[in-house]
């Protein structure tokens, strides 16, 4: 009974989500910072060594945009777990890859050869979509991708594009969906070495450390000596992120997801990437008080 007990602990967000304390004071914090903000939006914070959290409209379901491409990196860890695909794996591009944008891998010549450790690379770091779409299909397609989330007990984190069977979903959220208590309880898994193996998961991290996307967002608020792991998304209407900011003394867990929004601009001073900042800078200074410091 002990041991089913775990193993429910370990695979089941829900029962999970049962053993957190709401974090009172930190939660009107943010309340008030986001009071009159334009749009939907949805927050997860976790401090992990005790458990406490903040949730508004955690269980939200919004688009994922580039976020995406954590759980296509699921399916191909997944795969290197098993045996069939190996972190230094060569292939070879085709131009029928080719994703219309400013992608790195876009600009690569017919048969020309890179190895499954950059093109996963160039997904998490620059967030390049011609390679993130050539590894979901590596990666066994959305399909398996939705098994995998599926069998991890993740209900709403699903591949829309190019799977068979999403295209309503595709239609509302276009490539793919979560929410912030899923996502962020994703990483966590990946932090607390819960799925596959040690090494698997401390490969994970290694790959969501280097952010190249960190002038704009919430990351830009953590010193540059402090280790981050992250991921963000973005479209037009939504702009989303998240984050394990390994803290020395309190390390902790931040999504924050938006969509509708109204303002959809790209400059430095749009209001989700604003807000996004200012709670950022928050929970730094809540959780790491005795570091001190502003920043831009």
């Amino acid at each position: 009974m002990k041991k089913l007990l775990i193993i429910l602990l370990l695979f089941s967000p829900l029962l999970h989500y049962a053993q957190e304390r709401t974090d009172k004071k930190l939660q009107k914090k943010i309340e008030a910072l986001i009071k009159d903000y334009h749009g939907v939006i949805g927050i997860y914070v976790k401090e992990l060594k005790k458990d406490r959290v903040v949730r508004i409209a955690q269980d939200t379901i919004f688009p994922t945009a580039s976020i995406v491409k954590v759980p296509i990196m699921l399916g191909l860890m997944d795969k290197m777990h098993k045996g069939e695909l190996a972190y230094d794996s060569l292939f070879t591009y085709k131009d029928s890859l080719y994703y219309a944008g400013s992608d790195i891998l876009g600009s690569f010549k017919e048969n020309a050869t890179i190895s499954l450790k950059k093109l996963i690379m160039l997904m998490l770091t620059t967030s390049d979509n011609t390679a993130s779409l050539w590894l979901q299909s590596i990666a066994g397609t959305g399909t398996r991708i939705n098994e995998l989330l599926a069998g991890f007990g993740f209900e709403n984190t699903r591949v829309n594009s190019r799977t068979p069977g999403r295209e309503g979903f595709r239609a509302i959220y276009q490539w793919g969906m979560t929410t912030p208590y899923e996502m962020g309880t994703l990483l966590e898994k990946v932090y607390k070495h819960q799925l596959f193996s040690p090494a698997i998961c401390d490969r994970m991290l290694r790959c969501l450390g280097r952010n190249f996307w960190d002038e704009n967002e919430a990351i830009s608020q953590i010193p540059a000596t402090i280790e981050v792991f992250s991921k963000n998304g973005c479209v037009d209407a939504s702009r989303s992120e998240v984050m394990i900011v390994n803290a020395p003394h309190r390390p902790y867990i931040f999504c924050i997801f938006t969509k509708k929004n109204t303002d959809i601009s790209w400059g430095r001073d749009n209001e989700a990437w604003a807000l996004a900042r200012k709670i950022s800078k928050l929970l730094w200074e809540y959780y790491e008080p005795r570091y001190g410091g502003s920043f831009k």
